[in-house]
C-alpha cells in the first residue's frame, strides 16, 4: 500500500518538477539564462545543447551574455538562438555574443501569462493521467484477489488526496511565475 503512495508521489513529483523547468524557460521582464535551456546549435555535424558550447551569464538585469568556448562558433550561436524564436535579438560582439532582453510591453506579458497558464493545464493534464493509472492499478489488484476492496477505495482515495495535493502545488508554482511576468 505505502508503495503505491511513494511510486505516486514520485510520479507526480515528476510532474511539478518537469512543470518548473518549464516555466524557467518563459521570458520574463528581466534576464534569465535559463531562457536559453531549450536552445540546440547545429555544430560539428550533430546538434548540441547551447550549454555544452559557452558559458552564459547575466551581468545587467536586461542583457545576456554568452560565451563561446570555440569562437569559431559564435555565429552559428547567435543563428541558433535567433531561430529559437524567443523575442530576443543575439548580436555577435567579436568574441562574444550579446543579448539585449527588450522590455516587455503589455500583450507579450499578457501573451507569457497565457503560456504559463497553458503549461500549467498540461501539468495538471499529466498528474491526472498518473492518477488514472495507479487507479487502474489498484483495480487490478483488487480483481486478481490480492488487496480486499476497502484496501483498494483507501488506495484510491489517497491516490485522490495526492492529485489535489499536487494540483494546488502547480497552481501556486504558475500564479508566482504569472506574478512574475506580470511584474513591471
Amino acid at each position: 500500500m505505502s508503495n503505491t503512495e511513494a511510486q505516486v508521489k514520485a510520479a507526480m513529483q515528476a510532474v511539478v518538477d518537469h512543470l518548473k523547468g518549464e516555466l524557467k524557460t518563459l521570458r520574463t521582464g528581466r534576464a534569465n539564462a535559463a531562457i536559453l535551456d531549450k536552445v540546440h546549435v547545429e555544430i560539428y555535424g550533430s546538434h548540441m545543447p547551447l550549454k555544452a558550447l559557452a558559458n552564459i551569464n547575466v551581468p545587467e538585469p536586461r542583457m545576456i551574455v554568452v560565451t563561446p568556448f570555440d569562437q569559431a562558433n559564435a555565429n552559428a550561436i547567435a543563428k541558433a538562438i535567433e531561430a529559437a524564436n524567443l523575442g530576443v535579438n543575439p548580436m555577435v560582439d567579436g568574441k562574444i555574443i550579446r543579448i539585449n532582453v527588450p522590455p516587455m510591453d503589455e500583450a507579450i506579458r499578457k501573451q507569457m501569462a497565457r503560456q504559463c497558464r497553458e503549461l500549467g493545464e498540461k501539468g495538471k493534464v499529466s498528474l491526472r493521467e498518473v492518477r488514472r493509472k495507479f487507479n487502474e492499478q489498484v483495480r487490478k489488484q483488487k480483481a486478481d484477489g490480492v488487496i480486499p476492496e476497502d484496501q483498494m477505495k483507501r488506495a484510491e482515495k489517497q491516490i485522490q488526496d495526492l492529485t489535489d495535493k499536487f494540483c494546488k502545488d502547480i497552481d501556486a508554482t504558475c500564479a508566482d511565475k504569472e506574478k512574475e511576468i506580470m511584474t513591471v
